[in-house]
């Protein structure tokens, strides 16, 4: 097995070469990842805009909010039956259409129930994206560079997220959804285009096919045989594996298990209440400058992920992990701590103003850093490739799951443990995930993904 990964390494380095054909097909497949960060974003400047139009209601804000959450717990599994029976590449060019049908409908809207729909179909849409985006990039990349790769999954999002907050400073709901409709269709056109990945081609046994895709991945001057021939050792095209036998097999459903645990842990780390709160105290604590201050944030987000990005491959996952988990848990106490003085009125005018609004951008660079682009790169590497699908399915409704309960039963939370405890909560939960992280993840960088299956085979491979 030391054999085994000497050559790897020694491969790793002379097969390589220029990643200029590589990177640009993986562009193509991140542009799902920001049509994603559009849905999510869309709804905090085109809400109050509807709101004035008359098209929805105060009162249903929230359930329009809330729809794409929804949508994504069927887009989850969606996603992941796709990967399985169409392919990686066909399922990018698939979530293209719930994205721009759904920003179509509310573009033309008159009614609440068609921005309600539309709304859905952009969730259906975020859902595929989190399992296929994901699982493309990490079976297309070199081990050198999935680090970097998969972790632009985040960075498009919050791209994303940043265009819709600025875009929506400009335009009103109809238009901002009409301009959102131009990457869902550019994505869908390019990935047509893109290679399949050769690990799903070399699972239906199309070994020509296989050899072709990784030619047209990899640099012209390329010699891609013994990497294909790597890839096919660790393909399995007979093997069939069902739901029970995921479970009641460990080297299976020891790394699904870990996945489902940092996805989860990525919820509790309290983002969407945190976002949830960050109008409500830029208006408290800076007043008219608040939606300024709020594409600041965005813009402080996709920065802070960039750094992730350039860390991932030499920092490493679980380091990013752990100095994210330990500047969130931080931050949360300290709002925590905000909410219990402010309401005691221990603090001071100058206090009640900076306190919170350092919190909050400290808070995003901490996600961004760690538990933003990690979770869902740890994933499509840990995941074995001959489950994908449904593994990767049961892991975004895990977070999807765990997201929309958060979100829902937020102000029920916040009645049981005040507004400086839901944050101690949140604090506590992040203290845990760094703990876990620290224990049970091994460290995945620089490895291929044939190596990390065999360290869950228990076939001598060591992660550290």
């Amino acid at each position: 097995m030391a054999d085994k990964q000497t050559a790897g390494r020694v491969i790793n380095t002379k097969y390589e070469g220029s990643h200029q054909k590589l990177i640009f097909i993986a562009f193509c497949a991140l542009l799902g990842a920001m049509n994603f960060g559009l849905a999510i974003g869309y709804s905090s400047p085109a809400i109050p805009s509807m709101i004035k139009r008359g098209v929805i209601k105060k009162e249903d804000s929230s359930w329009f909010g809330s729809l794409l959450t929804i949508g994504a717990l069927l887009g989850g599994p969606l996603g992941g039956w796709l990967i399985e029976k169409a392919g990686r590449k066909l399922s990018l060019t698939f979530l293209s259409i719930p994205f721009a049908a759904g920003f179509f409908i509310i573009a033309s809207a008159s009614e609440t129930y068609q921005c309600n729909f539309g709304r859905f179909l952009t969730g259906i849409g975020s859902g595929m994206v989190t399992v296929c985006v994901p699982m493309y990039i990490a079976e297309i990349s070199t081990p050198s560079m999935r680090g970097i790769l998969g972790s632009s999954v985040q960075l498009l999002i919050t791209i994303g997220i940043a265009a819709a907050y600025i875009l929506g400073s400009f335009f009103e709901w109809r238009w901002l959804a009409n301009l959102c409709i131009i990457p869902s269709v550019l994505g869908g056109l390019l990935t047509f285009f893109i290679p399949e990945t050769p690990r799903w081609l070399l699972m239906k046994n199309r070994k020509a096919d296989a050899f072709k895709a990784l030619s047209s991945l990899r640099d012209p001057h390329t010699d891609v045989s013994e990497e294909c021939k790597e890839i096919e050792e660790g393909s399995d095209p007979e093997e069939s594996v069902s739901f029970s036998e995921m479970l009641m097999k460990r080297e299976l459903s020891h790394p699904i298990f870990l996945v489902v645990c940092i996805m989860i842990f990525q919820q509790l780390s309290g983002i969407n209440a945190v976002m949830f709160y960050s109008i409500s105290i830029f208006e408290t604590a800076v007043g008219d400058f608040a939606y300024a201050a709020t594409e600041i944030i965005g813009i402080v987000q996709i920065f802070a992920t960039i750094v992730a990005v350039y860390l991932m491959d030499s920092a490493g996952r679980k380091k990013l992990l752990h100095i994210g988990g330990l500047v969130m848990a931080l931050t949360l106490f300290l709002f925590g701590l905000y909410y219990k003085l402010s309401s005691s009125g221990y603090l001071g005018q100058s206090l009640k103003t900076w306190l919170p609004v350092c919190c909050l951008t400290t808070y995003i660079i901490g996600f961004s850093l760690g538990w933003g682009p990690v979770p869902v790169l740890i994933m499509s590497e840990m995941i074995p490739t001959r489950c994908k699908g449904t593994a990767g399915s049961v892991a975004i409704i895990a977070s999807w799951g765990s997201a929309f309960i958060v979100t829902s039963q937020f102000a029920t939370f916040q009645q049981i443990m005040g507004n400086d405890g839901i944050f101690y909560f949140f604090s506590i939960c992040c203290a845990i995930a760094v703990w876990f992280v620290g224990k049970y993840i091994p460290e995945t960088k620089g490895k291929s993904l044939e190596d990390i299956e065999m360290y869950f085979a228990g076939k001598g491979t060591i992660l550290v």
